[in-house]
């Protein structure tokens, strides 16, 4: 990173409350401590106004000139975004369906200007996010659609309730609807060892209420979340405008490329990269999704 683009991050972040240049300093241990506490008990954190006041119309009003070129395709899907007509048992959660009418905007298509753009490449920004998931290092992905997303929730949609394919998520509200779209989520629902269809199914089918919590975001917020175990969604956007968040994916390991099915759902398209990285993927876990 450059100085210039270092410069514009800091300028963009609120450095007083987020030091970003200071990873001695008290104030980042203070906020690190407090984020790592709120990881490992709940599996989220809340970084509010990460961005200034002052930057966050331009941040509201960037990704709102990349929106309209997200990719809609309105699908019925299940909480493991697999193939609904995967065979499961009577009782399997992922039988359970509804329609995803989500979309996003893949890296490709925002500008490397753009505040998210910045902070997404950010070796600041990196340096820091790591030491609140308590990693030593983290990359930017290798795919070239999916590292840096804007999802794009229209009035009258909604985000169904899933589970990430990564273990934990970067994300940032950049414009809230005007009703609705509220972000739910079940913390630690299942590990790498139990699916634990019982409560998820409970959630799906509504009578899991005591299983879910709710989040009031404000555009600029930061959120740190563990959602590979943690079921959640984004509820039924209301009113007249859409729902834009800013999704930064990174990985433990470099040059990480998504599959070619989930590539192909999310943006419409493949590259050759996903084609490629297809003959040599290898899975983490056993889970589901």
């Amino acid at each position: 990173m450059s100085t210039a683009e270092a410069r514009a991050v800091e300028q963009a972040v609120d450095t007083d409350r987020y030091p970003l240049t200071g990873p001695e300093s008290a104030e980042w241990k203070s906020v690190v401590s407090r984020t790592r506490h709120e990881l490992r008990s709940s599996g989220c954190s809340i970084l509010p106004d990460f961005i200034r006041p002052a930057h966050q119309d331009a941040l509201r009003r960037e990704c709102a000139e990349i929106a309209p070129d997200a990719h809609y395709d309105v699908e019925t899907v299940n909480a493991y975004n697999i193939d609904i007509r995967t065979p499961l048992p009577e009782d399997h959660p992922g039988r359970l369906t509804t329609r995803r009418g989500n979309a996003f905007v893949a890296r490709d298509r925002v500008p490397a200007a753009a505040i998210i753009h910045q902070l997404y490449t950010s070796e600041l920004f990196k340096r820091f996010i790591a030491d609140c998931f308590e990693l030593p290092v983290l990359h930017e992905l290798g795919d070239p659609l999916s590292g840096l997303v804007l999802n794009v929730v229209r009035p009258g949609m909604e985000h169904p309730w899933h589970f990430d394919t990564n273990e934990f998520t970067v994300s940032m509200l950049t414009q809230e609807a005007e009703d609705g779209g509220v972000f739910e989520y079940c913390p630690n629902i299942r590990s790498a060892r139990d699916e634990n269809f019982r409560d998820v199914r409970a959630v799906l089918t509504g009578s899991g209420e005591h299983l879910v919590r709710r989040l009031t975001l404000r555009p600029g917020d930061l959120q740190l979340f563990k959602g590979r175990y943690a079921l959640h969604r984004v509820s039924t956007v209301k009113g007249t405008r859409a729902r834009h968040t800013a999704i930064f994916a990174y990985s433990e390991r470099p040059g990480v490329i998504g599959s070619v099915a989930r590539t192909k759902q999310l943006f419409g398209r493949v590259l050759p990269e996903h084609i490629e990285a297809e003959k040599k993927a290898v899975r983490v876990d056993q889970l589901l999704d």
